[in-house]
């Protein structure tokens, strides 16, 4: 048994004894090691004896939403793409477990993906032009696939509603924010009226939406394309053009006065601009896209949701081990986002 504690969210005696079961492959003793968490699912490296690697995630430490941070039904969304879709492709799921006595929350086990994960600048220096347009294009294609395959055909027709994403999506994260709520927000409120009033008319058929697409939630290859699609915590059937839009929010360029991550590897001078990536879309969908305008507003209100929703969880003591900002700094990201939703709304 390894002498390293193990982090915070695992049983390391009772997981060693259900990998034991589940996944005999795999040698005892296991060193865990926690490699992407915050406000959302904790991701966890798992190296057995003979070095080899898989992952274990599970929820956020701490008192959960009731809607929020459902591993079956991550579970279930990965396993039937990694059955019917080659074309988005995902790491290989290996065990489910839904015993909470096990550590303290359901959670699964999936196959290791090794490759370059752009989070920030840093990560992204190496790439020259060619190998940035490469990738951007490979994550966008990778999008198209999935908002092209028939839910139903792979059996998710019953993963949500065919109709009124837009309206579902202000509904439950309004309702997320309520059933966490310690502060008043009245511009949230306030835009979520507007919002409701104005919601445009979908233009394409219902689709698999991932809900948080972009370069960090995906795994490129030495080609420097997509070789894995990570994160499916919020992946619902919805309205393809915003779920792109939301994705297209991430694509920070250099003279952006707010961006959505610290450090956005997209800023680099390599990569190309917010334009040709929407041209791209439009290239591999084959379908215009239209009210972007409309779709960058509700997604800033929903961003400010999402992250509302994770200072509630801080200022609770609710969390997973990760260094996060500040509460109060966290509180006042969200002040700037309903901000920049209202200026994008008119």
């Amino acid at each position: 048994m390894s002498a390293e504690p193990a982090p915070k969210g695992i049983d390391r005696e009772r997981v060693t004894a259900w990998l034991a079961a589940a996944l005999p492959e795999f040698v005892a003793p296991y060193a865990f090691r926690l490699i992407a968490a915050g406000g959302s699912n904790l991701t966890f490296r798992i190296e057995d004896a003979r070095g080899e690697a898989f992952v274990l995630r599970r929820p956020p430490v701490g008192s959960a939403l009731a809607t929020a941070h459902d591993m079956g039904r991550e579970w279930r969304i990965m396993s039937a793409l990694a059955t019917h879709a080659p074309a988005v492709p995902v790491p290989r799921p290996l065990a489910f477990c839904e015993d909470t006595s096990v550590t303290g929350a359901p959670f699964y086990a999936m196959a290791f993906v090794d490759g370059l994960i752009l989070r920030d600048s840093a990560g992204a220096a190496t790439l020259d032009a060619a190998a940035a347009r490469a990738a951007m294009r490979s994550l966008v294609a990778t999008q198209a696939a999935l908002h092209a395959l028939d839910p139903a055909a792979i059996g998710l027709g019953d993963l949500g509603r065919h109709d009124g994403y837009v309206a579902r999506q202000l509904a439950r994260w309004r309702h997320q924010v309520e059933a966490s709520k310690t502060r008043e927000l009245p511009l949230l409120e306030s835009l979520h009226e507007r919002l409701a009033a104005a919601i445009p008319a979908q233009t394409r058929p219902s689709a698999l939406a991932h809900g948080d697409y972009r370069f960090d939630n995906t795994v490129l290859g030495p080609d420097r394309r997509v070789c894995a699609v990570l994160d499916w915590e919020l992946c619902t059937i919805g309205d393809p053009a915003a779920d792109f839009c939301w994705s297209l929010m991430y694509w920070a360029e250099a003279e952006d006065d707010i961006v959505l991550l610290p450090d956005p590897p997209t800023r680099l001078p390599q990569f190309p601009r917010r334009a040709e990536v929407v041209a791209c879309y439009e290239e591999f969908s084959g379908m215009p896209l239209e009210n972007a305008g409309y779709f960058a507003a509700f997604g800033w209100w929903k961003q400010a949701c999402i992250v509302e929703g994770v200072y509630a969880r801080l200022i609770r003591g609710a969390g997973g081990g990760m260094k996060t900002a500040p509460p109060e700094q966290v509180a006042k990201i969200v002040e700037r986002y309903l901000a920049r939703a209202a200026r994008a709304l008119g």
